[in-house]
């Protein structure tokens, strides 16, 4: 009931300042016509998640904060290797493959080392999720496919000491799907 009331209040203020609302871009407002024939406002409100604990709200502003800050790499990282992928198809020889992907893994390493190394591990993990979500390929296949057999089994074992899991898969329905939401709103421009 007290929820209920909650919800009540909340959504009869925000009608009220529609125009600051949408000046924010956290609120959508339309408006559709209805079977009558009568203009209806509708205003589209973010989800709202309700923890008992103030640890666990603390938990969800941490995951937003992470997946804001690796989601964008992520995105780059699919866009790179769908762009490496077409260019290793263009080279006729081995040897020249062989040299492009050295030639590409300097120049990640040079832009990407310093952003890695001021991740934080949770970051890291949600990283390796997100790679999946947005290649379809977990870290692991990747750098299988890349690098060969021996430095997966490395860089797996390095993960594996500090806690990750270069294997893990993305499960937006399942275990991972306060990420998917996360997401979702990110890209709405939501949050």
């Amino acid at each position: 009931m007290k929820l209920r009331l909650i919800l009540v209040a909340t959504i009869v203020l925000l009608s009220a300042v529609e125009g600051m609302a949408q000046s924010y871009g956290y609120l959508r407002v339309r408006y559709e016509i209805g079977p009558s024939g009568d203009t209806l406002r509708i205003i589209d409100l973010p989800p709202v998640y309700c923890f008992k604990r103030k640890a666990d709200l603390s938990k969800y502003n941490r995951l937003i904060y992470n997946v804001k800050k690796v989601y964008p790499i992520a995105r780059e990282a699919d866009r790179r290797l769908k762009e490496m992928e077409a260019h290793l198809l263009s080279l006729s020889s081995s040897k020249a493959q062989q040299a492009y992907l050295k030639e590409a893994e300097k120049e990640l390493k040079k832009e990407y080392t310093p952003v890695l190394k001021n991740m934080t591990f949770s970051q890291g993990k949600v990283l390796i999720k997100l790679i999946d979500r947005e290649t379809t390929r977990t870290s692991y296949a990747l750098v299988k496919e890349l690098r060969g057999n021996f430095t997966a089994f490395f860089w797996q074992g390095i993960a594996r000491i500090f806690g990750a899991n270069l294997k893990d898969t993305y499960d937006r329905d399942g275990e991972d799907k306060m990420i998917e939401h996360i997401i979702l709103l990110y890209e709405a421009g939501m949050i």
